[in-house]
């Protein structure tokens, strides 16, 4: 692992995240706060649950330590949960570009939610954020569909993969 892998699954991760926002944003504000009886309440609270994860892992590698996520209220709609998802991003982005190769093997110590000491390396605590995200955006997609809305375009990483190729 290296840092343009890192990279490579930051850029998937807000490129996957992109898809279901497009999809999530048209919902009325009922749909998107109604339980559905998933792992969490509603697709507000799903979609708030990974920007929190988010939220979370950069604070623990810049020496914080929460002892709570964001609350799930504070995102009234969705273009208040995309304003601040897109602040964590510019976070993580900036610092992975700043530690460069120096903090892909990095060894990062902090505290769990429930005061539980831990430690990883920095690329599998990445490697974790993005496949946390791909697991609740699968219910997003359920979620959307039990609603009767559009699903999103293929989240697949090899759709990502296909979609750079095109690009390039």
């Amino acid at each position: 692992m290296n840092v343009t892998d890192l990279k490579t699954m930051i850029d998937y991760n807000y490129w996957a995240r992109d898809r279901i926002l497009a999809v999530v944003e048209p919902l009325a504000p009922e749909q998107f706060t109604r339980d559905l009886s998933s792992s969490f309440r509603s697709i507000r609270d799903t979609m708030a649950h990974l920007h929190a994860a988010e939220w979370i892992w950069h604070q623990r590698w810049i020496g914080n330590s929460p002892t709570a996520l964001l609350p799930n209220d504070r995102f009234a709609d969705v273009a208040a949960l995309r304003a601040a998802w897109s602040e964590t991003e510019q976070h993580i982005r900036g610092f992975v570009e700043q530690g460069g190769e120096a903090i892909v093997d990095k060894v990062y110590h902090f505290r769990l939610l429930n005061g539980t000491e831990g430690s990883a390396t920095f690329w599998q605590m990445l490697q974790h954020v993005v496949n946390h995200g791909s697991y609740h955006r699968g219910q997003v997609t359920t979620m959307l569909r039990q609603l009767g809305a559009e699903p999103p375009k293929p989240l697949d990483m090899i759709a990502f993969y296909r979609a750079q190729s095109v690009q390039a």
